[in-house]
């Protein structure tokens, strides 16, 4: 009867003991916040913003934190002046995880905006920006998280079986991430200036049009990632080269179901790649999935895993 007691006493000490380191680290933690950093476009001269998510704990250490830019799709309204529209990219991605829905993601998290280039303008203007409103943009509370964006339902069949189609020609595509890659060293630079940055942990992320963006800003800028992971976005075997010398890690998703971004379409690249001597690249498709795999893939821990056992080489 006396060992139980001790036995119980001891227990009860290591729980309250447990508890009171759990509460003092709480308490000593600093908190995740969101800010902003400005930058002079190198497209058109003018100022823009970036969001920069800084997370919990980055005041408590000296040590440098990964480093994850994110850059945003084409056709769900995310555009803008990089100014007072900039909220817009809250809407989805590694942001919003960190941001809205409050988990622990251990990265300093940079979210430009790309702009509108007119496409917001005249009767062509597509509804999807015409016709968005702030009240859409999803919004950090104070207590809890609000309810999670939910994966659309696709009718469409499954299309990984279609023989690989002829990649439309780069010139074909709209505006988009190419035309502001310079901006982005510019952007990694400015922000390692600022905030503690490890250099050997940078990685580079994006959906749709953000998708393409990753594969064609990692092609001229290899030396600055230790990973890429492009989702429903494919890449062209002519940017292939430069991420095969630089032996870049790789990881791809898409949708069974897009009909946006056919899977087919990712597989010039992957072909390009083994052609250079080059497989430390995945490609994982989400069959059941059309063009919004990104809500699936950033709410999991796979992904953010996966970029930081990743240093640059």
């Amino acid at each position: 009867m006396k060992v139980r007691l001790m036995l119980g006493c001891a227990l009860v000490g290591v729980l309250v003991s447990c508890a009171s380191l759990k509460e003092g680290r709480s308490m000593k933690d600093s908190e995740a916040r969101l800010e902003r950093v400005s930058y002079v476009s190198v497209d058109d001269g003018k100022e823009r913003d970036a969001f920069v998510y800084v997370p919990a704990g980055y005041e408590d250490t000296e040590d440098p934190w990964p480093l994850l830019l994110f850059l945003h799709g084409h056709g769900d309204g995310e555009r803008g002046d990089g100014k007072e529209d900039l909220h817009y990219v809250l809407s989805y991605g590694p942001l919003y995880e960190a941001w809205i829905q409050k988990r622990d993601l251990p990265f300093i998290i940079v979210a430009p905006q790309m702009p509108m280039w007119g496409r917001d303008e005249g009767p062509d203007a597509p509804p999807y920006i015409t016709g968005r409103s702030r009240d859409q943009i999803p919004r950090r509370l104070e207590e809890g998280v609000p309810p999670r964006i939910r994966p659309m339902e696709w009718d469409v069949p499954y299309t990984g079986a279609v023989p690989a189609e002829v990649l439309p020609p780069i010139e074909a595509l709209p505006p988009g991430w190419d035309r502001v890659a310079e901006d982005m060293p510019v952007l990694l630079d400015l922000v390692a200036g600022r905030y503690r940055v490890d250099e050997s942990r940078v990685y580079l992320s994006g959906v749709s049009m953000g998708g393409i963006g990753t594969w064609i800003i990692a092609s001229r800028y290899p030396e600055r990632f230790a990973a890429i992971a492009p989702v429903v976005g494919f890449g062209y075997p002519e940017m292939m080269e430069p991420l095969a010398e630089a032996r870049m890690p790789i990881w791809c998703f898409s949708g069974g179901r897009d009909p946006v971004v056919p899977t087919s379409l990712f597989f010039p690249a992957f072909i390009r790649l083994e052609e250079l001597g080059h497989r430390d690249y995945r490609f994982t498709t989400e069959q059941d999935m059309g063009h919004d795999v990104w809500v699936r893939v950033y709410a999991g821990e796979d992904i953010y895993q996966w970029l930081l056992s990743h240093r640059k080489r």
